[in-house]
């Protein structure tokens, strides 16, 4: 009898002592979550940007045909498209492939199928405006011109990227070195700095241009064009401890 009632005498205190470890964890944790933040911290953000003249041409021709058999409109729109193909290859500095290429079914007051018509393409793509312009016109007795898009290169971009790059970080250090002043402090360290590139603006598109077909046995007339200019941005942002 008298070990049972060691035993049991001895729970009540190994309860205390749990709880007693229990709050000192707590208490710690609590006081670890309250810290308070650090004073003297600015966030900040700077940008440089510039409009860079657009420099890839990518030209849609296209060739459009209806046929009462799917088969034999396949074969024609086929022979059309290798024949730009073919052509383009000789051409300097232009690069040809294939685009879109869709067959559908024309149906009459019946629903019935009354006709096949179907769509090819090949785009034209190009640094060299002006070659690209000629082949497309040399291309317009077999394919008509859809539509021309510019844009911005991802070497063009990188280039003027690299360039701003150093104007936004001289921004952000400049309005640091500012508002630190401004808030009585004498300068300022970096704790942390991201540098962002912001992409470039969409494909200027030129749409239903068609070559026009030159006189009497003159060569085609080269497709117009002029290329517009994309934006480049870089953001530089982050944050600085101001120190006195």
């Amino acid at each position: 009898m008298k070990r049972t009632t060691a035993a049991a005498s001895a729970v009540p205190t190994l309860v205390a002592a749990l709880l007693l470890a229990f709050g000192a964890s707590t208490a710690h944790a609590d006081t670890v979550v309250t810290q308070s933040p650090p004073s003297g911290v600015l966030s900040l953000s700077a940008q440089a940007s510039t409009d860079v003249p657009q420099d890839v041409v990518d030209i849609t021709l296209f060739y459009e045909q209806q046929a009462r058999d799917p088969a034999s409109l396949t074969d024609a729109l086929n022979q059309h498209a290798n024949t730009a193909l073919k052509q383009a290859k000789g051409a300097t500095n232009v690069s040809a492939h294939t685009g879109e290429f869709s067959i559908y079914p024309m149906t009459d007051r019946d629903g019935r199928i009354s006709a096949w018509r179907g769509r090819t393409e090949v785009i034209l793509h190009s640094h060299d405006f002006a070659a690209a312009s000629r082949l497309a016109g040399e291309l317009s007795s077999a394919m008509q011109v859809g539509n021309v898009s510019f844009s911005l290169s991802p070497e063009a971009q990188r280039e003027a990227a690299n360039k701003l790059t150093g104007e936004a970080i001289a921004s952000f250090r400049s309005q640091a070195e500012s508002s630190a002043r401004a808030f009585g402090y004498g300068g300022y360290t970096i704790r942390e700095v991201e540098v962002g590139r912001n992409g470039t603006q969409p494909p200027r598109p030129m749409f239903a241009m068609r070559a026009m077909a030159a006189p009497g046995n003159a060569a085609p007339a080269p497709v117009p064009m002029e290329g517009g200019t994309s934006t480049v941005t870089v953001n530089v942002s982050g944050s600085v401890q101001m120190t006195r």
